[in-house]
């Protein structure tokens, strides 16, 4: 996963692999870590080597009803929710003993599981923040409005956050970016498409019901509908498209706050900075003008009655999941049902675990790092890591389409690459928080302004390096640009993708190419834009620039010939970045995978040669499916390619592959050698 402060975030693993050591008489034989029965050997791997490695899985773990797609890292993911689900109840259990940080967990578990409180509350803890909304009568109060509904979390209007300098990277930063939308994409909005329209005729019943539930009468809970989708549409018209977002140059737009407040005179930045208790900025790295140009007309445009009305459905809209079931239910229904195909929603305990892990996930992290991440399994990583580092540094000094000047400052920035793995090495500091067992949309406001100080807090301060985005239960990892870091949760650090009995060769596959995968990050189309202290700054020659484009440019083609559903194709250019970052994974750890052997040939266990199982452990890491509704949503808005692309496209490009399976012209996977893409 590509990380940086726009992106929420994938589908990418890793655990603990180990230089594999010889066993001795009394050890039994290595597995090969592979699984006939899931196999389709029907297919040949030529044709369709995804389906082949992982085509009876499928048929045989259909996707449950309360998910929208299943495979191998939402199973992860489940099993973990599981883990923690006992921790917790741990916690309510066994109650004699417990710390400051263990009691808040607790009370944020128990008043999230209270469904009779939760039910008698039903809108309440809503109206304070209601009131409030009624106040704004003009745009000075609406500005301060948005401010105040920020700090529990709500975002309205824009986005404001506090995050690195892309271009000072030992500062933070005040960013302001598009936002204000209740529907994942603009193009929901704007689109002409059949799809569109439906989405869209669907979400104006969603907030009208909402608006009911709220206490409207049903003319007005419609009116109100259309006032929110006006507004929404004309902020959708000047927002930029996933693939423009995906410019980081573009999306930094650096201006002293004199400049911005000129810019957008009807938006008063100081209310709005008094509300959510900045003071004292310079600058502002603003990612879209037009778009705050045309917030700035809307202010002044949109009646405070309309302003209201939009502002009454966002706080909602935030807040649904954590009130009565009538308004969760509604949310699951548009959200889950219409927006991703799913078909019933999770157990209450799921959905609270998740929320929990959300709001205090290093407190709740904590504990399960020392149930379930031991000391070996992160001295195994950093062995791996290393491992890998040094596959890429040969690879890198061997790119001969790179200039000597460039491939020494990329060597340069490889070696600088800082990996984190398991869990932070400081955690963080709770005292603060406030967690109660009355209500648990309280709780979230409060763990929400929690964050939000925190967040805030950090402009004028040194950048914390320690720092980590995901919590250690999480089944992820990533790649940051601005730290030059790649890390690894302890969530993702476990079977079943790695598995300690099998020989070395799935795992390098399955893995390993998930660490190259994030390293690669460092070198994609936007990383290789930051160099080796994370600052975007041009540190290539202008020909060997020229040379990455010409490759990657043959990836986007590639890629969007894919064909996913009917004439519905994969998107070349959004999912460029990690399209480069699963090919260099591959190439990587095929390498290091070759330089662990030595000189010696690696055995052929259950029927399949070394190379043959290093890619079959590649291609089980992605097996899966997913909904309809799901796969369109994710085209429109995913950087990462389906599943079955993951797997095959990178395989075809990699002659090892062609070698290792005998794929011959004539095979659909079959590219002629020059029609290869090679980057990394």
């Amino acid at each position: 996963m590509h990380l940086n402060r726009r992106t929420n975030s994938l589908l990418i693993a890793f655990v603990f692999l180990a230089t594999q050591l010889p066993c001795s008489a009394a050890e039994p034989a290595l597995k090969s870590g592979i699984d006939r029965a899931n196999f389709d050997d029907s297919i040949k791997p030529g044709d369709n080597f995804y389906e082949y490695v992982n085509g009876n899985w499928i048929k045989q773990n259909p996707i449950p009803p309360e998910y929208s797609r299943w495979g191998a890292f939402p199973k992860l993911r489940d099993d973990n929710l599981i883990a923690l689900h006992e921790i917790l109840d741990g916690l309510v259990k066994d109650s004699s003993s417990l710390n400051d940080e263990e009691r808040k967990l607790r009370d944020f578990y128990t008043a999230a599981m209270d469904e009779k409180a939760i039910e008698k509350l039903a809108a309440t803890p809503l109206q304070g923040p209601l009131k409030k909304i009624e106040n704004v009568t003009d745009g000075k109060s609406l500005i301060a409005e948005v401010g105040r509904l920020r700090t529990i979390g709500v975002e309205a209007l824009f986005s404001f956050s506090v995050s690195q300098d892309e271009k000072q990277s030992e500062r933070y930063a005040a960013h302001l970016d598009q936002g204000g939308l209740g529907l994942p994409d603009r193009d929901y909005y704007v689109g002409k498409s059949a799809d569109s329209k439906q989405i869209l005729e669907k979400y104006h019943e969603h907030v009208a019901k909402t608006f009911e539930l709220l206490g409207d009468k049903p003319e007005a809970a419609a009116a109100g509908a259309d006032t929110v989708l006006r507004i929404e549409t004309k902020l959708a018209e000047e927002s930029r498209s996933p693939v423009e977002l995906r410019d980081r140059e573009k999306q930094y737009n650096k201006m002293s706050t004199a400049e911005l407040k000129d810019s957008t005179p009807n938006i008063d930045w100081d209310s709005y900075l008094k509300e959510i208790d900045v003071h004292d900025i310079k600058y502002v790295i603003v990612g879209q003008p037009e778009f705050f140009k045309r917030a700035n007309e809307l202010v002044k445009s949109v009646s405070p009655e309309d302003w209201r009305t939009y502002l009454r459905w966002h706080l909602a809209h935030s807040l649904s999941p954590y009130l009565s079931s009538e308004f969760e239910d509604e949310n699951f229904r548009f959200y889950s049902q219409e927006l991703r195909g799913i078909k019933e929603m999770q157990p209450r305990w799921k959905r609270v675990v998740t929320t929990i892990d959300g709001q205090i996930g290093e407190a709740l992290g904590k504990l399960y790092v020392k149930q379930h991440f031991p000391p070996a399994a992160k001295k195994r990583m950093d062995e791996l890591v290393a491992n890998l580092m040094a596959a890429y540094r040969e690879r890198l000094a061997s790119r001969e389409w790179m200039g000597e000047k460039t491939k020494k400052l990329a060597i340069a920035k490889l070696d600088t690459v800082l990996p984190k793995i398991g869990y932070p090495s400081k955690w963080r500091d709770y005292s603060e928080l406030k967690v109660g067992t009355d209500s648990y949309a309280e709780n979230v406001m409060h763990a929400e302004a929690f964050e939000t100080r925190y967040r805030f807090s950090r402009l004028g301060k040194p950048v914390d390096r320690l720092e980590w985005h995901m919590t250690p239960p999480t089944v992820n990892a990533y790649y940051n640009e601005s730290l030059n870091e790649i890390v690894f949760p302890a969530g993702i650090l476990q079977p079943p993708f790695f598995d300690m009995k099998a020989d070395d060769a799935v795992n390098y596959g399955g893995i390993g190419a998930v660490i190259g995968h994030e390293i690669t990050h460092g070198f994609d189309d936007q990383g290789s834009r930051f160099d080796a202290r994370g600052n975007m700054v041009n540190w290539w020659e202008s020909d060997d620039r020229t040379h990455f484009t010409a490759k990657t440019d043959k990836l986007v083609a590639e890629y969007d010939a894919c064909v996913v559903l009917d004439d519905l194709h994969v998107n070349g250019k959004l999912t460029l970045g990690e399209n480069i970052a699963d090919l260099g994974g591959v190439n990587i750890s095929y390498a290091a995978y070759q330089k662990s052997l030595g000189n010696k040939k690696a055995p052929e266990i259950d029927g399949f040669t070394g190379p043959q199982r290093f890619f079959i452990g590649f291609a089980q890491v992605w097996r899966g499916s997913a909904r309809d509704s799901e796969v369109r949503l994710r085209i429109r808005t995913d950087p990462h390619s389906p599943m079955e692309f993951r797997a095959m496209v990178p395989s075809s490009n990699v002659e090892a592959f062609y070698k290792a399976f005998d794929v011959k012209p004539g095979d659909t996977l079959y590219r002629k050698p020059e029609d290869r893409v090679e980057v990394w």
